[in-house]
């Protein structure tokens, strides 16, 4: 395509992959034990997430909370087989493990990844401006976006359509991928952006994960156990299941970061009586 049109590949749909697709021990998502619910927390000031993923199911641990709404549900079998596709299940996924880290958390979510775990830069892009108008419209703050998709580009630069987008926000955390390289993985290794690789359980570099200077943070992502939904005869069944990917090590930074959000959101406290003498510490 690049051959026929006068524009640079990177002006092309850039195809995005949820972050999971690998090859090898966790690439697949395995049933487990349903840990205990997180604890319903209220934090005295919300801390708000935007999930960019393949949607939030209605699975115990998000029913009656006040953000969950039944909107962007996961498609789980996209193709009509009557088997779930690779990466259903996916965003719930994501957000049990950001339950699970940040209790108290406000989750908005989009979903722009199929049950196959793909999209591209310019959908990625266009949700982004929708969120961002639809929040100014309601006078709320979102305090962090998460993403954990992306992709390599033949140039090893971000879709511009992508990078133009994600200027506009301030606090962004994206999935390192799961290449086993260190070539940039787009958005993460946005220089605004916060790269998360994925640890093992020793601490160490997990072998799937992508690594190099533009990574800024790393995080357990080899058999995380969360919430999860799976397709049986037809019918939707929600309980747990264990998964590795740099998609399950980004949610836990973006939990860190919700809850210092919320720390910072928090009222100031005064002592009674004292004077106001006008200054004010920061740090």
């Amino acid at each position: 395509m690049a051959d026929r049109v006068p524009v640079s590949v990177n002006h092309v749909h850039t195809v995005l992959t949820g972050a999971p697709v690998m090859h090898g021990t966790g690439a697949e998502p395995v049933s487990a034990d349903l840990p205990a619910e997180p604890p319903r927390e209220t934090w005295a000031k919300q801390a708000t997430v935007l999930v960019l993923d393949t949607g939030i199911d209605p699975h115990p641990w998000f029913l009656n909370r006040p953000w969950f709404g039944h909107w962007g549900l996961e498609v789980l079998d996209g193709d009509g087989d009557g088997v779930a596709d690779r990466q259903a299940g996916h965003g719930t996924f994501v957000a049990g493990v950001l339950l699970r880290h940040a209790p108290g958390v406000t989750i908005r979510q989009y979903p722009v990844l199929s049950a196959q775990g793909l999209t591209d830069d310019r959908t990625v892009a266009t949700t982004l401006r929708r969120a961002r108008y639809l929040a100014a419209a309601r006078g709320e703050r979102i305090d962090v976006l998460l993403i954990s998709a992306g992709c390599h580009t033949t140039d090893n630069r971000c879709p511009p359509v992508l990078a133009d987008e994600l200027a506009f926000w301030p606090t962004v955390v994206a999935a390192a991928g799961n290449s086993s390289t260190t070539r940039p993985f787009w958005p993460a290794a946005l220089p605004s952006v916060t790269a998360v690789a994925a640890s093992g359980p020793d601490g160490t570099l997990a072998p799937f994960s992508n690594c190099g200077e533009w990574v800024d943070r790393t995080a357990p992502g080899v058999d995380i156990v969360s919430a999860h939904v799976r397709l049986v005869g037809g019918q939707r069944l929600y309980g747990a299941a264990r998964w590795s990917g740099t998609s399950f090590a980004a949610p836990q930074v973006a939990a860190e970061l919700a809850r210092s959000a919320a720390d910072r959101h928090k009222p100031e406290t005064r002592v009674p009586g004292q004077r106001d003498t006008g200054f004010r510490a920061f740090g």
